[in-house]
């Protein structure tokens, strides 16, 4: 049956980052809980930041647009419960010295199989688990560019058969050669890995800059011109809570940072401007949704960055985050 408004469902089970618990919608299908509950907060040098209007605010509206009409490509007769983003905190952190005790303590790990790259894919081709996808996708002519295959934006058994080597390859599940959004990330971040930089769109400075590129929502470090850290993965603010362009320092850093808003943590927390960070979120990057302005990384990459970056290290936003 195919639904007029499809509503996408998560994959894995619900993380601490889930601050509603999910309801349960016709036939057992998982609705996802209220979003967007906090307004995104101004930075030092913007207007100042709306009221916070509690937890009983309207909620941001469903994504719409091709891609919601997008699952991910499990089995829909197996429990899922809906994974959100974290919830990014409205307004700057309460700023304090942390003990040496506190900084000892290390994040817990993720759960295994939290970062799986698991596609996006029709309704129909989940639920009948198709082998090989008659459809076209999202990122067709995206992918099809980057596999050197004919660029006419239609899905063809010799596109199919290109692209569910290429997921199988790069364990992208299914590897049904549906051209969506999970596979155009990770091809992304496999092209940007010789020179993130090629495009010259991240100031070159004799000091460390974080580079933060929310059009292929991908980030990095480089010291000069050279790159110290990444390629990496990224998720950015979603719509009306975008992460904030320009210019922006390290002022603050708490290894076991958690919301005050929604009590939930944000490991290796780098706040930059307000309450937007780089951290760590136990839930997967390639959600159609957007955080609340924070820059989500996997809990190996926020470590990683933790050891590089220090308070006062400069960081350059550009780029829009197209929502899915």
């Amino acid at each position: 049956m195919v639904l007029a408004a499809a509503t996408l469902l998560p994959v894995g089970s619900a993380s601490a980052d889930d601050p509603v618990p999910p309801a349960s919608g016709p036939q057992g299908e998982l609705m996802p809980p209220p979003a967007g509950l906090v307004p995104p907060s101004a930075g030092p040098s913007a207007e100042p930041a709306p009221r916070d209007p509690g937890p009983q605010a309207e909620p941001v509206p469903p994504v719409s647009g091709p891609q919601s009409e997008l699952v991910p490509g499990v089995p829909l007769n197996s429990l899922q419960l809906w994974q959100t983003d974290t919830p990014d905190q409205a307004l700057p952190p309460k700023v304090y010295t942390p003990s040496a005790a506190e900084d000892a303590v290390e994040p817990q790990d993720a759960a295994e199989g939290t970062y799986d790259r698991v596609e996006y894919v029709p309704r129909e081709d989940a639920v009948e688990d198709v082998e090989c996808s008659e459809r076209t996708g999202p990122q067709q002519r995206q992918v099809e560019e980057w596999l050197k295959l004919e660029v006419d934006g239609e899905q063809s058994v010799a596109d199919c058969r290109a692209i569910r080597a290429f997921q199988t390859k790069h364990k992208i599940e299914p590897a049904s050669g549906f051209a969506g959004p999970v596979t155009w990330a990770t091809m992304q971040l496999i092209s940007a890995r010789k020179n993130p930089n090629a495009d010259k769109r991240c100031p070159v400075r004799k000091y460390r800059v974080a580079c933060v590129d929310l059009d292929r929502q991908l980030m990095w470090v480089q010291h000069g011109r050279e790159v110290v850290f990444g390629p990496a993965s990224i998720r950015s603010g979603r719509e009306g809570y975008g992460t904030r362009t320009g210019w922006h320092a390290i002022y603050w850093r708490h290894k076991n940072h958690v919301s005050s808003l929604y009590h939930s943590p944000m490991p290796y927390s780098q706040f930059f401007n307000g309450g937007q960070a780089f951290h760590g979120v136990y839930g997967s990057l390639f959600t159609p949704v957007g955080s609340r302005g924070c820059v989500n990384m996997t809990l190996d990459d926020a470590r990683a960055l933790w050891g590089v970056l220090r308070k006062g290290d400069r960081l350059y936003v550009w780029g829009h985050r197209l929502e899915e």
